[in-house]
């Protein structure tokens, strides 16, 4: 097991591993965190209780968050003619058709989000194999197979994101970068918990959201009580626990 640096150590030591902290002070301790020689990205990782084996358990959608995530979005868009030409004045980094097929094929797969529209689905179709395992794949239920291109990559350069759980219904994503506000990152939180919440199956059974830790990109976890949030000033909100329990 490789051993961790210094730096890391020194992190690891500021956070308490029996207690599942506030959202606001597990804020708190990231921005307290020795910084790495880069500007970090704060995640967070909510394992639920889904049954993700069954379709009707599976979570899956779009968040916009308020704040965005404190990166340039490289957006990929498959089309032709005048939606071609659509993309492209919306601001489209990559755009094109068959072409752009046999580029991704061919290795390329430079950039954040690919946007598509139905008639170009049967050539996406075959880059499944290559799209899926990184979560590019386009899909009509999170708005990325669409005719309106140019919403479509407005949004995304917005920054909005996808957001579905993984095998072990585990659901991963950016809240931004270590240089935010704490006021901003903790309403990115609470825009995803709110966003997750009304988009619980109605099929999940149990507890809906069993753990929730906040990390960096070099740091340690620090776990956040699922069952409550606070807002930015750091009062208690209303508890969550009809919806997560």
């Amino acid at each position: 097991m490789p051993k961790h640096g210094k730096r890391y150590r020194a992190n690891f030591d500021k956070v308490d591993r029996e207690k599942a902290y506030q959202p606001s002070e597990a804020v708190a301790i990231l921005k307290d965190f020795e910084p790495a020689k880069f500007d970090e990205t704060v995640e967070v990782h909510i394992r639920t209780g889904l049954n993700v084996r069954h379709a009707e358990q599976q979570l899956r959608g779009t968040i916009s968050l308020p704040h965005g995530l404190g990166k340039e979005m490289t957006v990929a868009v498959f089309a032709k003619g005048d939606k071609a030409r659509e993309a492209e004045e919306a601001g489209a980094d990559v755009v094109g058709a068959e072409d752009l097929a046999e580029r991704v094929e061919g290795g390329f797969t430079d950039f954040d989000v690919a946007i598509a529209t139905p008639d170009m689905m049967p050539v996406v179709g075959k880059l499944g194999r290559i799209l899926g395992p990184q979560g590019k794949m386009p899909n009509p239920k999170v708005g990325t197979v669409t005719m309106d291109v140019a919403k479509a990559v407005e949004e995304s350069k917005a920054g909005k994101v996808e957001y579905r759980t993984d095998r072990s219904a585990i659901v991963h994503l950016t809240l931004g970068k270590t240089d935010f506000p704490e006021e901003a990152l903790l309403e990115n939180y609470a825009a995803v918990i709110d966003e997750l919440v009304r988009a619980k199956p109605a099929a999940a059974k149990g507890r809906y959201m069993r753990t929730i830790t906040l990390t960096t990109t070099m740091g340690p976890g620090v776990r956040v009580d699922p069952g409550r949030t606070r807002d930015i000033t750091g009062r208690e909100a209303k508890e969550e626990q009809a919806a997560v329990a």
